[in-house]
């Protein structure tokens, strides 16, 4: 607590209008305990007056709205190129099937009767080995995609600690996360209401 004090007065001595940015740091504040009581009660145990206090600081200046614009904006870029690849991938396989079966069956037709048994279980074989390189290939864009958005999430962790913005650092704890996240919402909220200007009503 002591050391938030610190850093907020420290922060209203470099302001010109240290008047100003108090009475900024205080709407700015207010909106976010508003915000908080919409969080999950679990969550707002979590986030106390002091971090509260600091992500209001790290606020201030407009910066971090910017910065965390700009993260979701890569976030949601990123979402849509994996979802696309994924996509192009399940088309890949389907036609591949498509191809096989039609292969499958004009096998069967040209195939004289007493060997019909015969190629019916090569065509099942084949069939086995590709449904299985399908399966292979669609785990490992899973897991390209968990790495890529776990990589992104990092990226964002490490983005926001270096801008000073409370409750940010670089984690996988799922409850750590999801606190982060809902950090993340509140930022997300505060700028749609306007208050990423501090001429904006709150």
């Amino acid at each position: 607590m002591k050391a938030s004090m610190e850093r907020y007065a420290s922060a209203l001595e470099e302001s010109p209008d240290g008047t100003r940015q108090q009475e900024r740091h205080y709407q700015l504040l207010s909106a976010l305990q508003s915000l908080v009581k919409e969080l999950p009660s679990s969550f707002q145990q979590r986030l106390s007056y002091t971090t509260l206090s600091d992500l209001a600081l790290a606020l201030l200046d407009g910066t971090v709205f910017e910065i965390v614009q700009g993260l979701l904006e890569i976030q949601h870029l990123t979402e849509k190129s994996l979802y696309n690849q994924r996509l192009r991938l399940q088309n890949e396989h389907r036609v591949l099937r498509q191809a096989l079966r039609q292969k499958h069956l004009e096998a069967q037709q040209a195939c004289r009767p007493h060997n019909l048994p015969v190629l019916q279980a090569a065509q099942q074989r084949e069939l086995e080995a590709v449904e299985h390189r399908i399966r292979e290939e669609q785990q490992a864009m899973d897991r390209k995609i968990v790495l890529e958005l776990d990589r992104k999430v990092a990226d964002q962790q490490s983005t926001l600690e270096k801008a000073g913005v409370a409750g940010f650092y670089v984690t996988t704890n799922p409850q750590e996360l999801t606190l982060q996240m809902n950090l993340l919402e509140l930022i997300r909220k505060l700028q749609q209401r306007g208050c990423q200007s501090g001429k904006a009503a709150l």
